[in-house]
């Protein structure tokens, strides 16, 4: 672990960041203290409050961090064929089981500054991709049934990586693995299913 007069100023919070995501993933967000993270990072007591505030400026910056993950790889999936909603699906999924720390906070403002600029910029991107995902429109689209129908393909995929998360799936993957469950089941279910069918080829 570095010294605390190692740190230069990006690395001490990308630090305490990486250390909180940590304690995150392995007893929730309750398990939190600035000065518990200071003490695990190795550097002065008052360095959170420094670059995040308070607790929850520190957890914005998580959820920040999340959907600026989380809409990279959505993007990426936009890419993919012949079902590009699914595989939005499966990057959810994915991003759920390899974040957990990130994906546990993103969906609680009850714990961060909601009104964050940062954070309203992060989950509109987010929005947007999502958007573009659904029957090929672009991500300026102002549709309200594109609204719709991203909200329909998001609560599937969200509700499936909870269930995932909380150990809800056990019993039904003795000869499948998580991500080919959610496939099978995308493609059988709206929305994926009647959007998968709607959208051109390519």
């Amino acid at each position: 672990m570095p010294g605390r007069d190692t740190y230069h100023h990006g690395d001490l919070r990308r630090a305490i960041i990486t250390v909180a995501v940590d304690v995150i993933s392995t007893d929730g967000t309750a398990a939190i203290s600035l000065r518990d993270l200071a003490r695990r990072a190795g550097v002065s007591h008052a360095a959170p409050a420094h670059h995040f505030g308070d607790k929850a400026g520190l957890l914005t910056a998580i959820a920040v961090e999340g959907y600026e993950f989380l809409a990279d790889s959505l993007q990426d999936a936009l890419n993919s064929t012949p079902l590009p909603l699914v595989e939005l699906g499966v990057r959810y999924v994915n991003f759920a089981a390899e974040h957990p720390a990130h994906f546990e906070v993103m969906y609680r403002p009850d714990l961060y500054h909601r009104d964050d600029p940062e954070l309203l910029a992060a989950k509109n991107w987010t929005r947007r991709v999502l958007r573009a995902g659904v029957a090929g429109a672009p991500s300026d689209a102002h549709d309200t049934i594109v609204e719709a129908d991203a909200l329909a393909a998001w609560s599937m995929a969200h509700g499936f990586a909870t269930l995932l998360r909380t150990g809800n799936f056990e019993e039904f993957l003795d000869d499948t693995t998580p991500i080919e469950l959610f496939r099978r089941l995308a493609r059988r279910a709206a929305p994926f299913r009647d959007l998968a069918d709607d959208r051109p080829t390519t």
